[in-house]
């Protein structure tokens, strides 16, 4: 298996769904929690087919570095560094163009 590009050093740990993980659909959520731990960096991403029932069990969800994160989905990498409280929706239109967008203010986030 080859080994996950360091986009960036010490990124730490964040909490993938494995529906992402394994492919069976692309990252559509972003949020930024206070950290579990040291290793930690806050950060949580879910799928688009991810629901209550889904999340509601610890074992679909999984430990993974923030550079296999950005491996999966580009679009992620200058999140890094938000605030705890940022909570993005990754947006893609037809084209598959992504647009990053706020969830509470619907404003398109900018980098």
């Amino acid at each position: 298996m080859p080994s996950t590009p360091e986009f960036v050093a010490n990124a730490g740990g964040s909490i993938l769904s494995r529906n992402a993980l394994d492919g069976r659909a692309q990252i559509r959520w972003a949020f930024r929690e206070e950290q579990a731990n040291p290793v930690d960096n806050g950060w949580r991403f879910l799928s688009a087919v991810d629901d209550d029932a889904y999340l509601a069990d610890p074992a679909n969800m999984v430990v993974v570095d923030f550079n296999s994160v950005v491996a999966l989905e580009p679009a992620v990498l200058p999140l890094l560094r938000l605030p705890v409280g940022t909570d993005v929706t990754i947006e893609r239109d037809a084209m598959g163009r992504i647009t990053l967008i706020d969830s509470e203010s619907g404003r398109l986030l900018a980098f």
